[in-house]
């Protein structure tokens, strides 16, 4: 199976102990949730509160492909 190059974003927590942006690779046909469980993010700790690949608000079952921009944000707290 190919692979494919992916920059991950990650922001506020999600930093904690891990990176800013950094360019992955991963197997083709991987999805947004994989790569969340892959970069070990505790979302029992901090959900998953948006997901935007390029701009655009996605799934966790959406299908990355190559040269794409994976940005990674918590729910934030607060009223």
């Amino acid at each position: 199976m190919a692979e494919i190059t992916v920059t991950v974003k990650l922001f506020a927590q999600y930093r904690e102990g891990k990176f800013k942006v950094e360019q992955r690779q991963y197997p083709e046909g991987t999805t947004v949730g994989e790569v969340i469980a892959e970069t070990g993010i505790a979302v029992d700790r901090y959900p998953i509160g948006v997901m935007i690949i390029n701009g655009r608000h996605v799934e966790e079952d959406r299908i990355l492909e190559a040269g794409d921009t994976l940005a990674l944000f918590p729910k934030v707290g607060g009223g």
